[in-house]
């Protein structure tokens, strides 16, 4: 049985279509992460899914259960649902402790390991207004899943957040799938944030979902530019180039056009199944440098672990097995 199955739902704003028609399950323990561009219709479909909007058409199903609309309701929600927003707030001047202990349905056992897995459990006698952005944050996940909820959903989590919080947080999101076996929905505006963290990827443009899979497949097979822009850079190569390529495995065109990674373009010595061109600039990432290759009128970047090419140096490119996709 699945633990969520959203069917049909459709929403609004006057004449302009908000969501139009999303259909979706969720396994107990599955993570899933909502990706796509600002307006896409994220947190609306959140809202509808924790019951805190109404659906103009379609229904939510929690443990077969519908989940019903804020109109439907006096108190909006679901008790079984708990919501964080990105705009959470925090009793101000509050001890920590304080804040924990309302309406904590678990044993102090179970709050002790939920505490020490979100790394505030030396923060109980700390006021509230003396905590960092980070810390507030997961005070205010502890307060919902004190609540015992079936489903835990969050809106946007990564926002707003420093690098050095950010991978607390998902350190932290990790340890509360894999120890308290927590079901997850998230959003994000940097769907890279999802790749190593979610089961499952829904990729959303215009209230509609264009791409379902898991983190490998969203990455590796996108079903268009857009998706595939969402995930990180990539090549989209013109006829000349990707001729080169044809005889390779799976890399018949047949009118369709072959993306390839910058991580999957490989330099050689030459070949038959090679590019040739000449470099135009060489960028310094940290861990690898990225080398834009002028070649048949078309400029690629490659991911190389060496940087050492001068502007004007003739290179061979290919392709790692596997390694290109045709939309």
């Amino acid at each position: 049985m699945n633990l969520l199955t959203v069917s049909g739902l459709k929403k609004k704003e006057g004449q302009n279509p908000i969501l139009q028609g999303i259909d979706f399950t969720l396994q107990t323990n599955e993570k899933l992460a909502i990706v796509g561009e600002s307006g896409a219709g994220k947190t609306t479909l959140l809202k509808l899914v924790a019951g805190l909007s109404q659906a103009d058409e379609g229904t939510v199903m929690l443990e077969d259960k519908r989940v019903r609309g804020v109109h439907e309701k006096l108190m909006p929600g679901h008790p079984g649902i708990a919501y964080l927003s990105q705009h959470f707030e925090l009793w101000n001047n509050y001890r920590v402790e304080e804040v924990l202990s309302y309406s904590n349905k678990l044993t102090d056992e179970a709050s002790e390991v939920l505490y020490r897995t979100l790394h505030i459990d030396h923060l109980a006698k700390r006021k509230t207004n003396e905590l960092s952005g980070g810390e507030k944050q997961r005070i205010a996940m502890a307060r919902l899943l004190n609540g015992a909820p079936k489903l835990f959903i969050l809106d946007e989590p990564f926002s707003n957040l420093d690098l050095g919080h950010k991978q607390i947080l998902k350190r932290v999101l990790n340890d509360l799938g894999e120890q308290l076996h927590t079901t997850f929905i998230l959003t994000s505006h940097d769907p890279l944030d999802t790749l190593a963290w979610a089961d499952r990827i829904i990729v959303m443009k215009n209230g509609q979902i264009v791409q379902e899979g898991t983190p490998e497949e969203v990455y590796k097979q996108p079903v268009n530019e857009y998706v595939a822009s969402l995930f990180g850079p990539f090549n989209l190569l013109n006829d000349a180039n990707a001729q080169v390529f044809a005889a390779l495995p799976g890399m018949k065109q047949d009118g369709k056009q072959l993306l390839v990674r910058p991580e999957n373009f490989r330099l050689v010595a030459g070949g038959s199944q090679a590019i040739k061109g000449n470099v135009e600039r060489v960028n310094y990432m940290g861990s690898h440098y990225e080398i834009e290759i002028r070649s048949n009128n078309q400029v690629l970047t490659v991911r190389n672990v060496g940087g050492n090419f001068q502007k004007g140096d003739e290179v061979f490119i290919t392709i790692t097995p596997g390694g290109g996709w045709l939309l």
